[in-house]
């Protein structure tokens, strides 16, 4: 796993190495960096960087100048490089003097940094840094605009232009980077807009130790590995876990199919359906044990609560029963709705472990959701006393205790009818083998990403749809792909 820190964060840890390091020298580690990204990224793209035109869109104060200093890099290794200065007046002076030793171009119109974007192999995105909010103006969104016409390719320097650092909401005129390079750390923008920031590369500039323990967290492969439960030579299906699914309904039997068979193909010791959509999972899945309602549904270590259920008088009781089970929960879809419309049912929710899984919009009904993802999950967790998996191009996992993770997923092709359930499936597994509601979700949110990749990569062409059905079907995939990382 590794962390995330805000760009006050690191700001202040800037400070103490600042005042230990000779005056530059930590500008000019992070511009060699960018060079050394811009290089690979020339090779990659064009096969070598002899005669190869890079332009740097240069703004005022210190990201302006790790731009200039990187395009000095780029010109001691005989790229061609222009320079455009969007504020003139306030250019980096030691960086524009650095690349005026190397014969770097330096144009100040922006007619004439379009001409010049327009033949170049790459662009380096140096407009703003991270202190910046709101979009580009005028000059810099033309050149933007022009890169994109030209279907350029753009390196950003720490941030990608004009998208908020802390929140990754992208203003109207805003660059879309191929690529990214930060420094010291990374920001919430890499994970809440990956599509934005493209790859990030992390250039290492010394502020680890100064560093305060990271507010958000991201789980890597191996981290899912590690808790994701694997049988034993003594394990059964009981010490397993057995999840219980209280979802569907005859107008939706479909939620229930795809939560319970994704419950099982986590790998579950046993799956136990309660609901009026029992013939349709047994139908789906013989090796599921359904019955009607909860009280018939036998014993289990968690259940999952929600897709497709309703928000009438029986949708409520239903939930009300799981919930005084004093066993984990995971409360999806009309199960959230329930929540929000019943103080009692949120009183309850408050006396075990819940995971609650909400879009955008079921959000809405349970706390308040603002542009600033994080810190909403993080209300909410805090206020309802449980776990919030904050679903959206990246997944957000925060617990009552404050701890937060994000999932950065790379496409949108989880943005299909019945994806949720099926996440809740694979969570809900999760929970009834043990993992407590944070770990749950941050673990499910990874595999059932990784899931949609390899549903998406069945597709007869780019860009199709991935059913949710085909979602589930890839779940065993994605299984054995993260454990392989153990």
């Amino acid at each position: 796993m590794y962390g995330v820190w805000t760009p006050e964060q690191v700001r202040a840890a800037e400070e103490p190495v600042l005042a230990r390091t000779p005056e530059g020298a930590l500008m000019r580690r992070a511009a060699r960096g960018v060079a050394q990204v811009a290089l690979a990224e020339l090779e990659r793209r064009t096969g070598g960087i002899a005669g190869r035109r890079v332009v740097v869109l240069a703004g005022a104060g210190n990201n302006g100048g790790d731009g200039l200093w990187a395009g000095y890099e780029l010109r001691r290794r005989g790229v061609a490089v222009t320079a455009v200065l969007l504020s003139p007046d306030k250019a980096h002076p030691a960086g524009l003097a650095a690349l005026g030793r190397q014969k770097g171009r330096v144009v100040t119109a922006v007619e004439h940094g379009v001409s010049a974007v327009d033949r170049a192999d790459l662009v380096l995105d140096a407009i703003v840094g991270t202190g910046a909010r709101g979009g580009l103006r005028p000059g810099a969104a033309t050149l933007a605009a022009a890169a994109a016409t030209a279907r350029v390719p753009v390196l950003a320097v720490d941030t990608p232009s004009g998208v908020d650092p802390l929140t990754g909401v992208a203003a109207d005129e805003a660059v879309r980077a191929a690529r990214t390079v930060t420094f010291g750390a990374r920001k919430p923008v890499h994970v809440l807009a990956a599509p934005r920031c493209g790859p990030v590369t992390l250039v290492d500039i010394g502020l680890g130790p100064e560093l305060p323990p990271a507010p958000i967290t991201v789980l890597e492969d191996a981290d899912v590995a590690a808790r994701w439960p694997v049988p034993g030579p003594f394990d059964d299906k009981y010490t397993q876990g057995v999840v219980g699914i209280a979802a569907g309904s005859r107008t939706y039997p479909g939620a229930a199919v795809l939560a319970s068979g994704a419950a099982a193909l986590a790998t579950s010791g046993m799956v136990r359906y309660a609901g009026s959509a029992a013939d349709e999972v047994r139908a789906a899945w013989p090796e599921i044990v359904a019955t009607d309602t909860v009280g018939e549904a036998g014993r289990v270590q968690a259940w999952v609560v929600g897709p497709g259920l309703g928000t009438d008088d029986a949708g409520a009781q239903t939930l009300a029963d799981v919930l005084d089970a004093g066993l984990p929960v995971l409360a999806d879809a009309d199960a959230v709705t329930l929540l929000g419309q019943h103080a009692e049912l949120r009183e309850r929710a408050r006396e075990t472990p819940v995971l609650v899984t909400p879009h955008a919009g079921e959000f809405g009904r349970i706390a308040e959701l603002t542009d600033d993802r994080v810190d909403s999950a993080r209300r909410a967790a805090a206020d309802l006393g449980l776990t919030v998996l904050l679903k959206g191009n990246a997944t957000i996992v925060a617990a009552p205790d404050g701890r937060v993770l994000v999932h950065p997923a790379g496409s949108a092709w989880l943005a299909t009818a019945g994806s949720g359930d099926v996440l809740s499936g694979v969570a809900g597994a999760l929970l009834a083998a043990g993992l407590d509601p944070w770990w749950a979700g941050g673990c499910a949110a990874l595999v059932h990403a990784r899931a949609a990749e390899i549903g998406a990569g069945a597709q007869e062409g780019p860009g199709s749809p991935v059913p949710a059905s085909h979602v589930q079907r890839a779940l065993p995939a994605a299984i054995r792909q993260v454990r392989e990382a153990r």
